[in-house]
């Protein structure tokens, strides 16, 4: 009886939940699924935070990214981006945009690695100066800028590239175009002695290549005395490298400039202008009060004459202290990308062109011809084009990447893009063949199709 008993009990009871008869039951049926609501809701709060630049801080980053390994998050894992964790549950090939997310992080620059190099660079350029003012007549008053992507938060990888331009300013000078695309100047005093008198040639000009030729010499004592230090042959510029405990091997560019306080010269109407509309007439007034510098730089054979100077002793004008300006101060609001702000993804979207770019000239040497710059100014025109913050939510990475991305390659396509700050002065002109840059621009445009295959190398 009671082991027929059993088998009736079951048969019994079985068909009661898949039927759901009694309605006591088919209501406790429906209960579970209350538990896991919970779980829904931190589900839509890490959607939400994924995109929220103010839930997150920026000092605990996960020890994976610092390694830089391989972007392959298989599995369901928090990558933090700038202020914002980006929740990658996926594999990065099925999201472009978790791809760029994944990239940022990993040319992010360890802090100590960091600190460890700007040490050594400060006191690298300390040494410089003060040899330059106890031991010089000609660069006595001579001050440091420090500019380059390095101060300007725009380093990506490592520490291991740095620019400082050390400054001689210049009073009652004669600058006159050399060329008719306003990028090159001849330079001469109008009256008066001068430290600088012993680089003047016979129409009174400033030598470029005489002063440059001092100066390099003065730098050489310098780093006989330093430990570690050496200057890099063949190079045109006064290029350094360090070797420090710790760090990255350091190439560090120390620049001659000339300090000019007197107003832009006329070519340089219509450039920053354009800032009008994207910072404000205000601030576009304050950066033009700032003077500009003249570094002694030329292009083609330094043998080339017009008007009696030659090409090498010829300078070229640079804004580089009003880029470094702009690009730290770069939001429509003043908040932007502050604590109390809104981010902005104006930066990311620079460094993972810089990086792109990059990676496609260690793939084709043939492009070599093409820098950083090329990229910085393509970001400052698209500024202006797209003024609002808005129009570059931190959020929005992926389609404002794509669409920076459109901007250089038409640029490259049309083998024009004009200097901010001297419309007439075409960066891809000379030494830029049409050949290079249509090549550049299909392999970016392949790259933009194809969910960048590059960065996942």
């Amino acid at each position: 009886m009671s082991g027929r008993g059993k088998p009736r009990s079951v048969r019994a009871k079985s068909p009661e939940p898949a039927h759901a008869k009694n309605p006591v039951r088919a209501k406790s049926a429906r209960q579970p699924p209350k538990e896991p609501v919970k779980d829904t809701k931190k589900e839509t709060q890490q959607v939400t935070d994924e995109y929220n630049p103010k839930k997150t801080k920026e000092h605990k980053q996960p020890k994976r990214i610092t390694e830089e390994k391989a972007p392959v998050p298989q599995k369901c894992v928090e990558v933090k981006t700038g202020s914002r964790m980006v929740k990658t549950g996926y594999s990065v090939d099925s999201n472009p945009n978790k791809i760029l997310f994944t990239t940022i992080e990993q040319l992010k620059i360890k802090k100590k690695q960091k600190s460890e190099s700007a040490s050594i660079v400060n006191d690298t350029v300390k040494h410089i100066m003060d040899h330059m003012k106890k031991c010089t007549e000609c660069f006595k008053d001579v001050n440091d800028l420090r500019t380059g992507s390095y101060y300007e938060n725009l380093k990506i990888s490592n520490p291991d590239e740095f620019d400082v331009m050390l400054t001689v300013p210049v009073e009652r000078v004669d600058i006159r175009p050399f060329g008719d695309v306003g990028a090159f100047y001849s330079v001469a005093f109008k009256r008066g002695k001068h430290s600088l008198d012993r680089f003047l040639c016979e129409d009174n000009t400033i030598s470029a290549s005489g002063m440059l030729t001092e100066f390099r010499n003065e730098v050489k004592k310098c780093v006989k005395i330093l430990k570690g230090v050496y200057k890099k042959k063949g190079c045109p510029a006064v290029t350094l490298l360090i070797n420090g405990t710790g760090t990255v091997p350091i190439s560090l560019d120390i620049v001659l400039g000339l300090e000019v306080r007197s107003s832009w010269p006329t070519f340089t109407q219509g450039g920053i202008d354009k800032i009008d509309i994207w910072l404000g007439t205000k601030v576009k007034k304050e950066q033009k009060l700032k003077g500009y510098y003249l570094v002694p730089k030329y292009e083609g054979k330094g043998t080339v004459e017009r008007e009696g100077v030659c090409a090498k002793d010829a300078w070229r004008i640079s804004f580089s202290h009003v880029e470094k300006s702009i690009l730290t101060n770069h939001g429509s609001q003043k908040t932007c990308c502050e604590a109390s702000g809104t981010r902005c993804c104006r930066k990311f979207c620079l460094k993972l062109l810089k990086h792109l770019l990059g990676l496609l000239k260690a793939e084709n040497p043939s492009l070599s011809k093409f820098c950083s710059y090329h990229a910085k100014t393509t970001l400052l025109h698209a500024c202006c084009s797209r003024t609002q913050d808005s129009d570059w939510e931190a959020a929005q990475l992926g389609p404002c990447f794509q669409q920076l991305l459109e901007d250089f390659e038409g640029h490259l396509k049309d083998g024009m893009l004009p200097n901010f700050f001297i419309p007439k002065h075409n960066l891809l002109g000379s030494g830029h063949d049409r050949k290079s840059c249509q090549f550049l621009a299909r392999r970016i445009e392949e790259e933009r199709n194809n969910g960048f295959p590059i960065f996942r190398k």
